[in-house]
This record gives C-alpha cells, structure tokens and sequence, in this order.
C-alpha cells in the first residue's frame, strides 16, 4: 500500500540540537541542585515560553528583572550567554534528514523558538538549509502544542493533516498533532527515529 505521506515536518529542540538552561546556569551556581531551585523560584519555564510566543527578551528580561530584582543579573544572563544553552548536536538525526532531502522528500521545520535567538540559530547550523520552509513560533506568534500553530502550518505549506509526519520529542504537541491527523513519531533518540521511520516504509535514510 502507498504511504499518504508527501511531507516531513521536524522539531528543532532535542531532536537535532539539545537545548538546556540549565546548562548555561550551572556555572552560576554550586550545584544542580542549587540551578534547579533557581529556575523553579523566578518560574523559568513559564516565562521562557512568552519568548517562544513572541514577546522580546528584553521586555521579558525586564519583566522578571522587575519581579525578582535580587536576581537581575542571573536573568540577564540567560539573554546575553543565550547559545549556553545549547548543548549535544545529534549528528545521527540531521544525517537522517539530509539522506531524507536527497531522496527528494519535502522537509519543514516547526519549532517553539524565540524569534531573536532563532537568528543565531540560523547562523550556526547550516544543516538548516535542509528545510523548504521553518515554520518559528516566536515568528507568529502561535505556540506548541496548541492546534492553532499546526493549522497555521498546513495552510502555510499547502498540505493535508494525513498527508504529513510530524516528528517531535514533547509528547503534548504529539497529542495534539494526532488529534489533528498527523501521522507522527514521538522523537526519542536518532535509532528510534529510523526504526519508527521503517515501520511507516520510508526507508531512504
């Protein structure tokens, strides 16, 4: 049987290149114990997911600077030593996606990313270039895992929901791409990734 498949689409973060702040902060603090409860107090999840949907570090920066003023320089930290957090690049994956592109599939990137530090992004990796369209949250504005971003996608790249694999690591936009009708694979490690990509019957990696 022929695969409904016309169209691959990628997360970026821990599934070609790592990405932890913890990894930045760790030579701020003792231990990772001392990181964590750090990133716990000022809510760092919560707020770093306001960038990703498109607000400026720096009103951002400003905003939590405000909130927790004894810890003005460690957030500002995060601004100025950004690419720290960037950490493990799988070799293996971005491989996967280049044998991909040679075969001729379409390749798009869908990632939650800051628009300003997706600039740097784009700089340092060219494996980049792989990707007929990057589809950055912080661009429009629209995040992971809600619907309104994939919609968004399919529109923007002229493609059925059954007709495209979305390939990510955070289980939520997985969810949430199924409830949609993506055909997906949950993103684990690149030896998953071609196992589960064999089992769909794509098999030019």
């Amino acid at each position: 049987m022929e695969s409904p498949i016309t169209a691959i689409i990628f997360d970026f973060g821990n599934v070609f290149v790592n990405w932890d702040a913890r990894n930045l902060y760790k030579r701020f603090f003792p231990t990772p114990e001392a990181v964590d409860s750090f990133l716990k107090e000022i809510q760092f999840a919560e707020w770093n997911a306001r960038q990703d949907a498109g607000r400026p570090f720096k009103e951002g920066v400003a905003e939590l600077s405000r909130q927790f003023p004894q810890h003005a320089e460690l957030i500002q930290a995060y601004d100025s030593h950004w690419e720290e957090s960037l950490t493990e690049t799988h070799h293996e994956t971005i491989q996967v996606a280049k044998n991909l592109k040679r075969s001729g599939w379409p390749l798009y990137l869908l990632s939650n990313f800051s628009a300003e530090k997706f600039d740097i992004v784009r700089k340092r990796y060219d494996f980049l270039e792989l990707f007929d369209d990057m589809i950055v949250s912080g661009e429009h504005k629209l995040v992971k895992p809600n619907a309104d971003i994939f919609t968004f996608t399919l529109n923007r790249i002229q493609r059925k929901a059954g007709e495209c694999l979305f390939i990510d690591d955070s289980l939520p936009n997985i969810r949430t791409a199924n409830k949609l009708g993506f055909i997906t694979i949950h993103y684990q490690s690149p030896a998953q990734l071609k196992r589960d990509l064999y089992q769909l019957s794509i098999k030019d990696y």
